[in-house]
């Protein structure tokens, strides 16, 4: 191959890009790939991630638990072959509540979800019990599944940092998190080593004559380059609507922002072994009456009083002498137009600050004088029913790996395993046609849009 010319051009050197080159160059043997950004390697919105991992997915049908278990596979495929450099792993995630209506909703949750294939469902009714925490480290010789703790003192043995009216908690056991920026950075080597070359340009032009991919003109320093291909795969995150449009396609897409809070957790009030915690009951923030009065007086600030929705969670990062307390709070999902660098609501960090306090009630010692919080965070691509698309589009040679949303890290190397099936004619698993783009062109599947309910977003 000429350095202007490739068998594969791949837009995006995101967590998806990286992950599409490593599973065609390393995994599949296919040679003359240039990924190509305009940004450094895992710079815009792969770095801002909660690094965390779930094969805990509902409905409707398997397709998203099938795709999170053979991404998830992968990613303890690679950990094992690295000496788990990216430090993969398997707490899990635990869903907490204190709303009795909520306790049967666990149990049914857990056994519909045991039929999905996440593993078996252990329900807890007793304090004796045969239930197994998870460790702090690794990943090997766990429990997949899910253990539901319907029993409060039970609840209270194994996780005392809760709020003492929890009455239940949902386990989901294959899950955890890891160090996203190794893992890409790793893939990245890799791939390099297999002769994936990185140009660093923005792509301005995809030459689609004929109706197949011929050429991609891509503005780089020291000027324009155009580089004759047959194949072309969009991995743009969120700019994934933008490039789309150069092919002359507008996909199903839109963004929405999202942002994670960091603070140095000097108190412990979060345990360094507790695993990914989220509290599935509306939250009303804990203010002192003085402030209520203030808060509901002012249009501006009202809101602050009123009821916020569910799914408030957060989990430990780092350790020793300044532990990390990671939290995210997605209350506010209004669709944007992704722009750099991005803004965050000011009050952000305190008031997720607040709602974690409701579930995890040590964090309020942090609330008379509130700790200084890091927020940052990017942009989720999403479709409507929030799953990604990956595959071919209806001009030959092109493919999409995108709208990976809130799940990106998770679910790319399943997702670029799959695309990578596509351009080398492999066997496809049989949940593929779940995220091909025409998917939409098929009325049955409009009609089970119209019905979808849980998206599955936290």
């Amino acid at each position: 191959m000429s350095a202007h010319t490739a068998e594969v051009v791949i837009c995006g050197a995101g967590i998806a890009g990286i992950a599409a080159a490593y599973h065609l160059a390393v995994r599949r043997g296919v040679r003359g790939i240039v990924l190509v950004d305009e940004r450094a390697p895992l710079s815009l919105t792969s770095d801002k991630s909660t690094e965390c991992y779930r094969n805990w997915w509902p409905g409707p049908g398997n397709d998203m638990v099938a795709l999170m278990n053979r991404s998830i596979d992968l990613l303890e495929e690679l950990a094992r072959e690295s000496g788990n450099r990216f430090r993969l792993n398997r707490r899990g995630y635990l869903f907490a509540t204190a709303d009795p209506a909520q306790v049967p909703l666990f149990v049914e949750r857990a056994q519909e979800a045991a039929t999905r294939g996440i593993g078996p469902a252990r329900i807890h009714a007793r304090a004796a019990s045969d239930y197994r925490p998870a460790p702090a480290d690794g990943f090997e010789d766990q429990p997949t599944g899910v253990d539901v703790i319907t029993d409060p003192t039970l609840v209270r043995r194994h996780f005392s940092y809760l709020a003492d009216d929890t009455l239940a908690v949902l386990h989901a056991r294959r899950c955890g998190w890891f160090s996203g920026q190794q893992l890409g950075v790793y893939q990245l080597e890799r791939a390099r080593d297999a002769g994936v070359r990185l140009l660093e340009g923005r792509v301005e032009e995809i030459d689609t004559t004929g109706g197949r991919v011929r050429a991609v003109r891509v503005s780089a320093r020291g000027g324009d380059v155009t580089i004759a291909t047959p194949r072309f795969v969009n991995a743009a995150g969120p700019f994934f609507g933008r490039v789309g449009r150069l092919l002359g396609i507008d996909l199903p897409v839109f963004c929405e922002r999202h942002a994670k809070v960091a603070f140095n957790d000097v108190l412990g009030a979060v345990p360094r072994w507790a695993p990914m915690t989220i509290w599935t009951d509306p939250v009303r923030l804990p203010w002192s009456d003085e402030e209520r009065r203030e808060l509901a007086a002012s249009a501006e600030h009202k809101r602050l009083v009123e009821e916020f929705p569910a799914g408030v969670h957060g989990r430990p990062e780092g350790a020793g002498e300044s532990p990390v307390v990671l939290m995210i709070w997605t209350y506010d999902i209004e669709p944007v137009e992704p722009t750099f660098p991005v803004e965050f609501d000011p009050l952000y960090g305190e008031l997720c600050l607040r709602g974690m306090s409701r579930m995890i009630p040590t964090l309020a010692s942090y609330l008379a004088r509130l700790p200084r919080v890091f927020v940052d965070g990017g942009y989720y691509t999403k479709t409507r029913e929030n799953r990604l698309l990956a595959g071919p589009l209806p001009i030959e040679g092109a493919y999409v790996l995108g709208a990976l949303s809130g799940y990106g890290l998770m679910s790319s190397n399943g997702a670029a395993d799959l695309v990578a099936d596509h351009i080398t004619g492999r066997p496809l698993p049989a949940y593929a046609r779940a995220f091909l783009p025409t998917r939409y062109d098929d009325p049955a599947y409009g009609a089970l849009l119209e019905r979808w309910g849980d998206s599955g977003q936290l």
